[in-house]
Protein backbone atom coordinates (compact mmCIF):
# COMPACT_ATOMS: atom_id res chain seq x y z
CA UNK A 1 0.00 0.00 0.00
CA UNK A 2 1.39 3.37 -0.93
CA UNK A 3 2.25 5.85 1.79
CA UNK A 4 -0.42 8.29 0.60
CA UNK A 5 -3.13 5.63 0.66
CA UNK A 6 -2.00 4.51 4.12
CA UNK A 7 -2.12 8.12 5.40
CA UNK A 8 -5.65 8.62 4.02
CA UNK A 9 -6.92 5.39 5.58
CA UNK A 10 -5.30 6.30 8.90
CA UNK A 11 -6.82 9.80 8.83
CA UNK A 12 -10.33 8.42 8.28
CA UNK A 13 -9.86 5.86 11.07
CA UNK A 14 -8.73 8.52 13.56
CA UNK A 15 -11.61 10.80 12.53
CA UNK A 16 -14.07 7.97 13.16
CA UNK A 17 -12.67 7.40 16.64
CA UNK A 18 -13.00 11.08 17.50
CA UNK A 19 -16.64 11.10 16.36
CA UNK A 20 -17.49 8.12 18.56
CA UNK A 21 -16.56 10.12 21.68
CA UNK A 22 -19.07 12.81 20.72
CA UNK A 23 -22.10 10.50 20.51
CA UNK A 24 -23.86 7.91 22.65
CA UNK A 25 -26.29 5.23 21.53
CA UNK A 26 -29.43 4.96 23.64
CA UNK A 27 -31.41 1.99 22.40
CA UNK A 28 -32.14 2.74 18.75
CA UNK A 29 -31.41 6.48 19.03
CA UNK A 30 -28.25 8.55 19.28
CA UNK A 31 -27.50 11.60 21.41
CA UNK A 32 -24.70 13.99 20.57
CA UNK A 33 -22.74 16.79 22.17
CA UNK A 34 -24.82 19.95 22.06
CA UNK A 35 -28.16 18.17 22.50
CA UNK A 36 -30.52 19.69 25.10
CA UNK A 37 -30.96 17.79 28.38
CA UNK A 38 -34.68 17.27 27.62
CA UNK A 39 -33.82 15.46 24.38
CA UNK A 40 -31.26 13.24 26.11
CA UNK A 41 -33.83 12.42 28.81
CA UNK A 42 -36.45 11.59 26.17
CA UNK A 43 -34.07 9.36 24.18
CA UNK A 44 -32.14 7.68 27.02
CA UNK A 45 -34.64 7.73 29.89
CA UNK A 46 -33.90 8.54 33.51
CA UNK A 47 -30.22 8.23 34.49
CA UNK A 48 -29.10 6.05 37.38
CA UNK A 49 -27.98 9.22 39.14
CA UNK A 50 -27.89 12.98 38.59
CA UNK A 51 -25.36 15.17 40.38
CA UNK A 52 -25.32 18.95 40.53
CA UNK A 53 -21.67 20.01 40.16
CA UNK A 54 -21.89 23.79 40.33
CA UNK A 55 -22.12 26.77 38.01
CA UNK A 56 -20.15 27.87 34.99
CA UNK A 57 -19.69 31.64 34.89
CA UNK A 58 -19.35 33.42 31.56
CA UNK A 59 -19.07 37.14 30.91
CA UNK A 60 -22.33 38.69 29.77
CA UNK A 61 -23.52 42.11 28.74
CA UNK A 62 -22.96 45.20 30.84
CA UNK A 63 -20.16 43.70 32.92
CA UNK A 64 -22.47 41.05 34.39
CA UNK A 65 -21.75 37.34 34.51
CA UNK A 66 -24.15 34.64 33.38
CA UNK A 67 -24.29 31.46 35.44
CA UNK A 68 -25.06 28.15 33.78
CA UNK A 69 -25.71 25.03 35.89
CA UNK A 70 -23.39 22.04 35.51
CA UNK A 71 -24.79 18.53 36.03
CA UNK A 72 -23.37 15.04 35.59
CA UNK A 73 -25.65 12.14 34.72
CA UNK A 74 -24.72 8.47 35.03
CA UNK A 75 -26.12 5.70 32.83
CA UNK A 76 -25.34 2.00 33.03
CA UNK A 77 -23.93 -0.41 33.49
CA UNK A 78 -24.50 -1.60 29.93
CA UNK A 79 -22.32 -4.59 29.12
CA UNK A 80 -20.08 -3.54 32.01
CA UNK A 81 -19.70 0.08 30.85
CA UNK A 82 -20.87 3.22 32.62
CA UNK A 83 -21.63 6.37 30.62
CA UNK A 84 -20.97 9.73 32.26
CA UNK A 85 -22.74 12.69 30.64
CA UNK A 86 -21.85 16.27 31.60
CA UNK A 87 -24.29 19.08 30.93
CA UNK A 88 -23.33 22.75 30.96
CA UNK A 89 -26.16 25.23 30.64
CA UNK A 90 -28.66 22.43 29.94
CA UNK A 91 -26.65 21.22 26.89
CA UNK A 92 -24.72 17.94 26.63
CA UNK A 93 -21.08 18.97 26.73
CA UNK A 94 -19.10 15.77 27.38
CA UNK A 95 -19.58 12.00 27.09
CA UNK A 96 -17.20 9.66 28.93
CA UNK A 97 -17.26 5.89 29.23
CA UNK A 98 -15.68 3.83 31.98
CA UNK A 99 -15.65 0.11 32.59
CA UNK A 100 -17.26 -0.87 35.90
CA UNK A 101 -15.40 -2.77 38.61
Amino acid sequence: MSRLRYAVVLAFAVHGLAQAADTLRCGSTIVSRGDPAEEVLRKCGQPVSRSFVGYLEAPGYGGRYNQSPIEEWLYGPTNGMYQYLRFEGNRLNEIRSKRGD
